[in-house]
């Protein structure tokens, strides 16, 4: 499997999406009553937050730089 960057600006995003799944089961389930106005709050939330978060791992990523791979002469003798 590829290795892939992080991101936990998507990580939040999926959090709060998944709640207002549950949320939404579980008012469909019967364990529970849910307002149907319940859930806008939680989704608003959560894709600001994410977005927010996603805006700051961008500067910290841009901020810190990428680091510079050594280069190595594997055929040269010092």
């Amino acid at each position: 499997m590829l290795r892939h960057e992080f991101q936990p600006g998507r990580l939040v995003a999926g959090v709060f999406l998944t709640l207002a799944a549950v949320v939404y089961a579980g008012d469909a389930g019967g364990a529970w009553d849910t307002p149907w106005f319940v859930v806008i709050p939680v989704v608003a939330g959560g894709l600001c937050l994410a977005g927010a978060v996603g805006s700051l791992t961008g500067l910290v990523r841009r901020r810190r730089g990428r680091p510079v791979p050594r280069r190595t002469d594997a055929g040269t003798t010092p």
